[in-house]
């Protein structure tokens, strides 16, 4: 491999770490919406029209499942926090595919790089 590509690869690797440094607001999780029916016989949620939605972000942590009640005033915020996570998952697997690629062409090789 040349040094030429190693340094491009180390590049883009620094420049993925230095977006990861922009994404603070992060948020691990699934989107979920909740309609219900409530106790009282003659509502009209028992016709068709359930209450709702309820907002809940469904968290998976060491085999157990979690849902968090969300308000409504800060289902936008939930969301791009959602979104980050997921660009954060994106990023951490190209900074993966670069490390293996500089491990595969031998750039750790007689102490390179460190």
């Amino acid at each position: 491999m040349s040094n030429r590509r190693i340094e491009a690869l180390l590049e883009r690797r620094a420049e993925l770490l230095n977006e990861l440094a922009k994404k603070a607001w992060l948020l691990r999780g699934t989107w979920a919406e909740r309609y219900s029916t409530c106790m009282r016989p003659n509502c009209k949620c028992h016709q068709g029209e359930k209450h709702g939605p309820r907002y809940y972000l469904s968290i998976a942590r060491q085999g157990k499942k979690r849902e968090v009640y969300i308000r409504r005033r800060h289902e936008d915020l939930v969301r791009k926090g959602i979104a980050q996570y997921q660009t954060v998952d994106d990023i951490l697997l190209q900074i993966t595919e670069i490390n293996l690629e500089l491990l595969k062409e031998g750039a750790y090789d007689d102490d390179k790089l460190s």
